[in-house]
């Protein structure tokens, strides 16, 4: 028959599989072989016999680039989620210590409370055996399509399935400049005037519009069109920019606190901050979550939870 399958679904290594899923998150044979403790040369095999064994070809490979095929593509979306599962549940059924293996966390850039250091710090030196791998991305795609086991956002923009661990209280956000840049241009009254300033803005990603700035006022939300003239995707390139007196930014307070405490920055337009949801830890609804993330949980329940005011 054409295009049959060489191989079934009993006979395919599950080694195979996932050498597969780390090619296809990172894009890259090394960067996979790094992180699964494997050399180059195994994963390379490892994809070349699942492509002879499949009868198809899953990646596309030139000197500097790793890229899925269409049956790459499919394949990843069926086996990101199930292989997971079966990774954890195998881990869970062999864990007879302390909590151990790999921890892919996805953290937004404007997770402070997770990623100023003394939480991941503290949970290190407490869970040895654990291997923290945190990406830093605003990407808001599917953590279990992405190979992660868990994610760290704004509590307003996770799926009603998961299951959501406040990491922090409620945020607010505010707009900030230093007192060079204001002693220079002079302190906006109103979102309004942002208008006449330089502003440095967030985008997620090239193709994409800059964020809105979002105020309230008498009770009533509304968001602002600031046409930045200063762009990035990097919260700490923004603040560095704003720190030399580059122009207004914006963000959560919980970012400045550091640099407002010291007088490197000065917030204005306070009367029309935002409040937002907090931060959360979260991750699919299993009904045995592996021992490394029960641990990471209940690391940061410890932490406990605070507003930024």
């Amino acid at each position: 028959m054409a295009n049959q399958c060489h191989l079934t679904a009993m006979d395919t290594d599950l080694n195979l599989l996932r050498f597969f899923l780390a090619v296809a998150d990172t894009d890259n044979f090394r960067a996979a072989a790094d992180r699964l403790g494997v050399t180059r040369s195994a994963v390379s095999q490892g994809i070349r016999r699942l492509e002879d064994g499949l009868g198809v070809a899953l990646v596309q490979r030139t000197t500097r680039h790793v890229r899925l095929t269409e049956a790459g593509w499919r394949l990843h979306a069926q086996l990101a989620g199930p292989l997971a599962q079966v990774g954890a549940a195998l881990e869970e059924t062999v864990t007879d210590g302390p909590p151990r293996g790999l921890l892919r966390i996805a953290a937004t850039s404007i997770a402070e409370r997770f990623l100023a250091g003394p939480l991941i710090a503290a949970f290190a030196e407490a869970y040895p055996g654990v291997t923290l791998d945190i990406t830093v991305t605003d990407d808001e795609s599917d953590i279990v399509a992405g190979g992660f086991d868990a994610g760290v956002r704004l509590g307003d923009v996770i799926e009603q399935d998961m299951v959501a661990v406040p990491l922090t209280g409620a945020q607010r956000q505010i707009t900030v400049a230093a007192p060079a840049y204001l002693a220079r241009q002079g302190t906006p009254q109103h979102p309004r005037d942002l208008l006449g300033h330089r502003c440095i803005g967030w985008r997620p990603a090239p193709d994409t519009a800059p964020y809105r700035w979002e105020f309230r006022d008498d009770g009533h939300d509304f968001a602002m069109s600031v046409a930045p003239t200063i762009t990035s995707n990097d919260m700490l390139l923004m603040i560095r920019v704003a720190l030399a007196g580059g122009g207004v930014t914006i963000g959560m307070e919980e970012t400045f606190l550091l640099y407002i405490a010291r007088g490197e920055l000065v917030p204005v337009l306070e009367r029309y901050a935002r409040a937002f949801p907090g931060l959360f830890l979260y991750f699919p609804s299993r009904h045995n979550q592996p021992a490394k993330l029960r641990a990471l949980v209940e690391h940061i329940r410890s932490f406990g939870t605070g507003s930024a005011s």
